[in-house]
């Protein structure tokens, strides 16, 4: 299957946002970690756990366009609902699967670590908010 180009370009808007919206997070744990430092730790888990968040997040936008690309491609309903409906099972026990290592290991900071899963919505309201998207 080849990825259509406007799976592409709304991956990498997304992905951008999310890439960005993670940076504002590391700024914002920055500078409650100099306000109050024995409460926000700011260390290479914080930084860690965002990269993998977003890249968890980005990646379960990707798969969500590819679905629909997918989809769209079949006359059959029952089978384009069943496809939709297992790809969202996968990108959501994924998710889930990545929060439970967020908090399970200690190289990653929970809260920096699931933070990132609601930036790619964000970044499509914002979009939406803005009149980029039409």
């Amino acid at each position: 299957m080849q990825i259509q180009p406007a799976v592409k370009k709304e991956s990498i808007y997304t992905a951008a946002g999310t890439f960005a919206g993670a940076f504002v997070m590391f700024l914002a744990f920055w500078l409650l970690h100099r306000s109050v430092p024995d409460a926000v730790p700011f260390d290479y888990r914080v930084i860690a756990a965002g990269l993998a968040g977003s890249a968890v997040a980005c990646a379960n936008f990707f798969f969500m366009g590819l679905t629909i690309q997918k989809i769209t491609g079949t006359d059959n309903q029952d089978e384009a609902y069943k496809a939709m409906k297992a790809s969202y099972r996968f990108r959501t026990l994924s998710q889930l699967l990545w929060v439970v290592l967020a908090f399970a290991l200690p190289c990653f900071n929970a809260a920096a670590g699931i933070i990132p899963l609601f930036l790619p919505s964000m970044c499509i309201k914002l979009r939406g908010m803005l009149g980029i998207i039409k």
